[in-house]
């Protein structure tokens, strides 16, 4: 694989912009604002949304989905709200042998449908993998130590993906499971919006742990739901990325439930943000696809009824800590299907 192409132009895809440029690839990334393209392609720079950071001197920035999508693989970094009509409009321009990689975490809120159900649906037969893991994309751009899950059901693709995308500093492990990498990217951007409340809210360390492992059991549970191996939560895409995300500020998602927790409101957080935080609209996806599924998801109904619904901060924390305490058993009884 050598022309690897980025759709998305923001923080996230500038940096795998970057990250294919240092593989040896060739590089073009799709930009929709006309001062990105002019930026990166005169300065080598994204001054919009990664400034202050110089680019590979190969990377080109395009604003025709037309070229952009001549290339032997195609990252879709775009936000997930977006990630269905964006597909539409590149859909007609892709060559069959062109794989799809998805790089966006979420879950499409008009009709709950994971990003990779978003894409088979409108591209069935592009080969398809998801890329996913810990990753802020400064540290990934600046090329410090990063590794990720790329899922994908066909090894051999698997492979050439990898190898095509990997280097010793942007290690890339191949797992089969498309769904459980989908699902731990998606829910651990809700589960980090909670997490920062616990922060804002002064709650500690104790209360900031148990969420994150008691939300690791809620992940679980739709993953198996959703057709997926518990196990893949254990990795990268899982508790790797959870863990990242829920203990630092460069989390946009955990920074929002920092500023949440300390009394500020969603509207004033979010006006502020040239970036997407995911987890606002996921919380709504999620706690939809929960009930849909028949499963309890607790801390994400929570979450949601605080962003999506406009519930007091304190009545939601009074609610969860007084539900009933029962075995912990984390992952006895979740079987993959």
């Amino acid at each position: 694989m050598d022309q690897i192409n980025i759709i998305g132009a923001g923080a996230w895809g500038t940096a795998l912009a970057q990250v294919a440029a240092e593989a040896g690839r060739r590089v073009a990334i799709w930009a929709r604002e006309p001062d990105v393209v002019k930026s990166v392609n005169k300065s080598h720079e994204n001054s919009i949304f990664l400034p202050g950071f110089t680019l590979h001197n190969s990377i080109r920035a395009t604003a025709s989905l037309a070229r952009a999508a001549d290339a032997d693989a195609l990252l879709l970094a775009v936000p997930a709200q977006f990630l269905r009509i964006t597909t539409e409009a590149l859909a007609s321009h892709l060559n069959k042998q062109t794989a799809i990689v998805i790089c966006t975490k979420g879950i499409e809120l008009s009709s709950g449908a994971l990003m990779n159900e978003v894409v088979k649906a409108l591209m069935p037969e592009q080969p398809l993998a998801i890329l996913s893991g810990p990753t802020f994309a400064i540290e990934v751009a600046q090329n410090l130590p990063t590794a990720v899950t790329l899922a994908c059901d066909d090894s051999v693709l698997g492979s050439r993906l990898c190898a095509a995308l990997g280097t010793p500093r942007f290690r890339t492990y191949h797992s089969k499971d498309v769904i459980g990498a989908e699902i731990g990217g998606a829910v651990k951007n809700v589960l980090a919006i909670a997490c920062g409340i616990v922060e804002g809210k002064r709650l500690g360390d104790n209360a900031r742990a148990a969420i994150i492992t008691r939300g690791l059991v809620e992940m679980a549970k739709l993953c198996v739901a959703k057709g997926g191996n518990p196990e893949t939560l254990m990795g990268l895409c899982g508790i790797g990325d959870l863990t990242l995300t829920c203990n630092a500020m460069q989390s946009r998602n955990f920074s929002l439930g920092v500023a949440l927790g300390r009394g500020r409101s969603l509207d004033d957080v979010l006006s502020e943000r040239t970036s997407v935080s995911e987890g606002v609209d996921t919380a709504s996806a999620v706690t939809t696809l929960a009930d849909a599924l028949d499963i309890e998801m607790p801390i994400c109904t929570a979450v949601n009824a605080i962003v999506g619904d406009g519930a007091q901060i304190d009545e939601i924390i009074k609610m969860l800590l007084s539900r009933p305490i029962g075995a912990e058993s984390p992952f006895t009884g979740i079987q993959q299907n």
